[in-house]
Formats: structure tokens, C-alpha cells, sequence
């Protein structure tokens, strides 16, 4: 049972980690290059 929740958050963390590609601002906003509009998070 321990197995299965240590992999549960460690596939949280990651899914965490690699939801962004990009850099933001001190607003927490970037722009979008595919589409061209900026986005916040």
C-alpha cells in the first residue's frame, strides 16, 4: 500500500513540474508564441 501512494505523489510532482514550459513574469503571465495572447496562471 505505501508502494502505491509514494508513486501516486510522485506522478503528482511531475505532472506538477512539467505543466509549464515557459518562464512568467512578476504577474505570473507569459505570451503564448503558438497563439500569440498572453496567459496567466
Amino acid at each position: 500500500m505505501k508502494k502505491v501512494i509514494i508513486l501516486a505523489l510522485i506522478a503528482s510532482f511531475a505532472t506538477t513540474v512539467y505543466s509549464h514550459g515557459g518562464r512568467t513574469d512578476s504577474t505570473g503571465c507569459h505570451n503564448d508564441n503558438k497563439t500569440g495572447t498572453r496567459h496567466c496562471h
